[in-house]
């Protein structure tokens, strides 16, 4: 379970670059489901990511996972229990290195690792049947440099080695927005079999209505830094992409509105 309290962050403080990033957020995620953020640039979906992520520290409020506060932990002590997949297809590998090595790491992130001249047959074994289920055509070619494949396998490799130990929390940050439609969808077919057999918590942060709705039991907007509508249960069930799109509409003619009555309001009294 992934609990978030009153969760606040500035970026640029104090400056005329000043961010009011995030605002009193509070979100609990039970174990086992799949939310998806949805919200606009600048809205704070990635920045809420982050700081589950440990990408920095909140200025104020408590982050605790499976009841641990991990609020303060750095982002290298959090990966033994956090996986990650980044929108980069070239983050989170290694691309000098073998897909074989690549996954040998991921299997034994958060263990005491050592250097040896090659990996046991069995292990070979293994990491041949896992990379099989992927349906990449990737099986036979553990020996190819990550560095050399095609976005969408290594997207593909990414999303294996964050889920191998099966982590206590899973963060997709919009991991297919880099890639083509075609290749994303195959990527996303994928998200959705390992977390569903693996029965992950996962947080997705997506910029695409149509993922939002198809994938997970619950789906959040965020908007200048709040949450601002959460579905869930038989809402997030009856929730289409016309429904997120007049809500963006809603969003978008209040702050024309608001932005109106400011500036009304500022050449009243000048």
């Amino acid at each position: 379970m992934l609990q978030l309290s009153n969760i606040y962050k500035t970026f640029n403080a104090g400056t005329i670059n000043e961010v009011l990033a995030l605002l009193d957020v509070s979100l609990t995620i039970e174990e086992g489901s799949f939310v998806c953020v949805l919200g606009t640039n600048g809205s704070g979906k990635s920045t809420l990511l982050n700081a589950v992520a440990g990408t920095f520290t909140p200025d104020a409020g408590t982050i605790l996972l499976n009841s641990r506060n991990i609020t303060r932990w750095p982002e290298h002590k959090r990966a033994s229990q956090i996986g990650r997949v980044f929108q980069n297809p070239f983050s989170g590998t290694a691309p000098g290195m073998s897909i074989a090595e690549n996954l040998s790491l991921a299997a034994k992130r958060g263990k005491k690792r050592g250097l040896g001249w090659g990996l046991p047959a069995s292990v070979v074994r293994e990491l041949k049947s896992k990379v099989k289920d992927l349906n990449m055509g990737l099986e036979d070619r553990l020996d190819t440099p990550i560095g050399k494949l095609s976005g969408g396998q290594r997207q593909a490799l990414t999303l294996l080695m964050a889920s191998w130990l099966k982590p206590d929390l899973l963060l997709l940050d919009e991991h297919t927005a880099a890639l083509d439609p075609k290749t994303a969808s195959k990527v996303i077919e994928l998200t959705e079999r390992i977390v569903t057999e693996g029965q992950l918590t996962t947080l997705m942060v997506t910029h695409s209505m149509q993922q939002a709705v198809n994938l997970g039991d619950r789906v959040i907007m965020m908007h200048q830094g709040r949450i601002k509508y959460d579905f869930r249960g038989e809402e997030k069930k009856r929730l289409k992409v016309p429904d997120l799109l007049a809500l963006f509409d809603e969003i978008r003619r209040k702050d024309q509105i608001d932005t109106g009555v400011a500036e009304l309001l500022l050449n009243t009294y000048v």
